[in-house]
């Protein structure tokens, strides 16, 4: 393997002045350079990226943690997290950790010791305990997780408010609610928004609010158990887009037309929603600005070593699709 001692000799310059060209940092004229290019293109050196993180502390890497690659919604919020590494070459890490926070825990133990440069993180698990002994910069992404951090979120709440009145507004008498999982901070707050509109109601049950966990088959089970039991339901806020493909599946093996007898939102905006039949209107997210955006945080914060916490909310849009109709209206 040719080192770059090897370079240097074959340049006949010293070892410094090979890494002053290598790393583009101080002063070497002009014919010298020319030399020491010509020198790494004829002996085909590349620079070990581990041995210079070592040294220099850094590792020019960028991990993203994930609960569900499956989801749509991650693969899309990735997508935005690599282009912005790309723009800054920073290698980017994709980290599945399943909701589980052992894999999480092994995640950060690993890329500490690769020297990655910083880490945003999508999290329902992690405490404050779990990350105080993190030196690397960390950013939250879509969820908080009780420790202060620089965070890239959206308004959860005021989505699922606007989700509900929507409902609301179409006619419905009796609005059901499919949460997600428990821990997850949006999950509290896309309830709360959906309890603001409708728990003084007088048809309003604790009985109308259960958990799909943010899964397709989980959703869909849970659904199917509300609506029979509770066949008044004409309106379904799902905390999700995932879990209202859900719905709208579930609706469908029970006969129930969608939207005629029942209408359903989402919450998220991803692709899939555009797919199903029938189509299924939402609250979307702007799911490639966050990304972004969380990564150019992430990258100011490993540049100028600022530790003062930002928090960026991000603005949802209603999209109607064909899952919605105001009551009484068939075509």
């Amino acid at each position: 393997m040719v080192t770059i001692r090897d370079v240097a000799r074959f340049a006949g310059v010293s070892i410094a002045t090979v890494s002053r060209v290598i790393n583009n940092k101080g002063y070497v004229n002009s014919d010298t350079r020319i030399r020491v290019v010509q020198a790494i293109n004829q002996l085909k050196y590349r620079p070990n990226d581990v041995a210079r993180s070592l040294f220099k502390g850094k590792s020019k890497m960028i991990a993203l943690f994930v609960p569900d690659i499956m989801n749509p919604f991650f693969p899309e919020l990735a997508r935005a997290v690599e282009d912005v590494c790309n723009v800054h070459h920073y290698t980017f890490v994709l980290c599945n950790t399943d909701n589980s926070i052992e894999k999480e825990l092994t995640y950060l133990n690993a890329l500490q010791q690769k020297s990655v440069d910083g880490i945003i993180i999508v999290s329902s698990t992690l405490k404050k305990e779990h990350i105080e002994e993190v030196t690397v910069p960390i950013i939250a992404l879509d969820r908080t997780f009780g420790v202060e951090l620089s965070t890239v979120k959206v308004n959860n709440r005021e989505g699922a408010r606007e989700a509900t009145e929507y409902l609301k507004l179409l006619g419905c008498q009796c609005i059901a609610h499919i949460s997600g999982p428990k821990n997850a901070s949006n999950t509290e707050e896309r309830k709360q928004g959906y309890l603001d509109v409708v728990k003084n109601d007088d048809w309003f049950s604790c009985n109308y609010i259960v958990s799909g966990n943010y899964n397709l088959q989980v959703a869909k089970g849970v659904i199917t158990k509300l609506l029979e039991r509770h066949p008044e339901i004409d309106g379904l806020f799902v905390a999700n887009d995932v879990m209202g493909v859900g719905a709208i599946k579930a609706a469908e093996e029970l006969g129930i037309n969608v939207p005629n007898n029942l209408s359903i939102i989402g919450f998220d905006g991803i692709s899939l929603g555009e797919t199903t039949s029938p189509t299924l209107t939402t609250i979307a997210q702007p799911i490639y600005k966050m990304g972004s955006r969380a990564a150019e945080m992430l990258i100011e914060l490993i540049i100028n070593n600022d530790s003062q916490k930002k928090t960026e909310e991000f603005s949802v849009q209603l999209v109607e699709r064909q899952s919605t109709r105001p009551r009484g209206r068939e075509e």
